[in-house]
């Protein structure tokens, strides 16, 4: 039965208190979520007792760790509905992903000219590597725009596409504003139009179901920290026919085949992209993650933090001087908000000396933040561990900023 109370015995960090004995209210999961003591418990097990580095070794614990790193790669396969395991590729994170596609993919055969069109509600890791990829080799970044509510103008897609378009990235949830965007809808629209697509799904995997394959897309990239995994991993799915057409990312060793002093052959994929020795403990206790949450069923997960997200919403509304920054067709489990006359970070300290940990800023969307006319929000977000509760004591703690600044 899914239960919040029995998660939340999962969760050791939530029954800290603060200076003030507060208890944690754990309100930033879109930053990172905390770890279950399965993926904890994992990372120990293979420092205690299958520490090796892989592929290489022949003695038993250098087959135990490879094994287990690979076994984390069919997961992540399965999890996202690749078709291969040559598609998965580790990484450091959706922003290492990113970047990957922009130097292995984009950059050898973009010409001055060629276009690369993203969104306005980006995550700086979805804007910065085709902003300096436009402007080093003489092409054009282009923005697809959002409307009043803060969804996508799906209709400019069509509109922006050209000839010259090289790539679309874009973002499946905001960080920022919570938009789930049309995905499929915009990947449809760029193949029509002989387009590749790369989706940032750091928001999404972990909070609802992700199918690349229903998806169409040709790449996404997701971090494990926002899926109860360790930091320091993430994963990019690359389509297998872009396989062959993407340049080595690094070079070094695990990523050869033969080496002499002049030439070089390399591996095959996907070690073709993990030069050196990889974060072991983190594809591993990525794996762990994941087990996790097909023990608890992301539909569930996602039918929960809507609730949460839906209540948190109608909640904050009630108070007198709170703006709600967006107001899409499709929301996660994001809410981000401003107060009357109060800095979001003064909000964010007064929250924190109650316990309740929440963002307060830019969220790396400085130009959304410019385009929107505000300096940055307060910014809430829901895990399957928070609880109706615990938007009361948020709620409470409004009225406390408030009182405050009467």
């Amino acid at each position: 039965m899914f239960s919040p109370a029995n998660i939340r015995k999962d969760f050791p960090i939530l029954g800290r208190h603060n200076s003030s004995n507060n208890q944690l209210v754990y309100l930033d999961n879109a930053a990172t979520t905390q770890k279950p003591n399965a993926v904890i418990d994992a990372i120990s097990n293979y420092y205690k007792n299958n520490n090796s580095n892989i592929h290489r070794g022949v003695h038993f614990l250098g087959v135990e760790a490879t094994e287990h790193y690979e076994d984390s790669r069919e997961k992540v396969r399965t999890f996202i509905n690749a078709s291969f395991a040559r598609e998965i590729i580790f990484v450091r994170g959706t922003t290492e992903a990113i970047n990957l596609v922009a130097s292995s993919f984009l950059a050898p055969n973009f010409k001055p000219g060629d276009e690369i069109l993203i969104t306005t509600m980006e995550h700086h890791s979805n804007l910065i590597p085709w902003q300096q990829l436009a402007k080093k080799q003489q092409g054009t970044l282009k923005v697809i725009p959002i409307n009043i509510d803060c969804d996508l103008e799906l209709s400019k897609v069509e509109e922006l596409i050209n000839s010259n378009t090289r790539l679309v990235a874009l973002t499946h949830i905001s960080n920022a504003l919570g938009t789930i965007n049309p995905v499929k809808e915009v990947v449809e629209i760029a193949h029509r139009n002989g387009v590749p697509v790369l989706i940032d799904g750091a928001q999404a995997v972990g909070h609802q179901p992700v199918d690349v394959t229903g998806l169409g897309c040709d790449f996404y990239a997701f971090s494990g920290h926002k899926m109860f995994g360790p930091t320091g991993i993430g994963v990019l799915y690359i389509k297998n026919e872009f396989l062959g057409k993407m340049r080595p990312y690094q070079f070094g060793g695990e990523m050869i085949k033969k080496v002499s002093f002049t030439e070089s052959t390399f591996a095959d994929h996907p070690h073709y992209f993990e030069a050196g020795t990889p974060d072991i403990a983190g594809v591993i206790g990525l794996g762990a993650a994941i087990d996790y949450l097909i023990g608890l069923d992301l539909n569930f997960v996602k039918e929960y933090t809507e609730t949460l997200t839906t209540l948190a919403f109608d909640l904050l509304q009630e108070i007198e001087g709170v703006e709600i920054i967006g107001n899409p067709l499709n929301r996660g489990s994001i809410i981000s908000f401003q107060m009357k006359d109060i800095h979001p970070h003064d909000i964010a300290s007064i929250l924190d000396a109650e316990g309740i940990a929440v963002r307060a800023g830019h969220h790396c969307t400085m130009p959304l933040m410019e385009l929107l006319g505000i300096p940055g929000t307060t910014r809430v977000s829901f895990s399957i561990y928070n609880t109706e509760i615990e938007i009361e004591v948020l709620v409470k703690g409004l009225y406390k900023v408030k009182q405050i600044f009467s």
